[in-house]
């Protein structure tokens, strides 16, 4: 699967990254799924 997306055969859905996981970081990462609008998958990433 890595190869095909970094080959561009096959796109993946991820829209929005967030980071470094941290309380304010995942108020906001719900507030966007909240709204019902999001397109794509919201990736919360990164440890401090």
């Amino acid at each position: 699967m890595a190869r095909l997306v970094d080959a561009g055969q096959l796109k993946t859905t991820l829209n929005t990254r967030l980071g470094p996981i941290d309380a304010a970081t995942l108020k906001r990462a719900h507030a966007l799924v909240e709204t019902g609008s999001s397109i794509g998958k919201v990736v919360v990433e990164g440890w401090e």
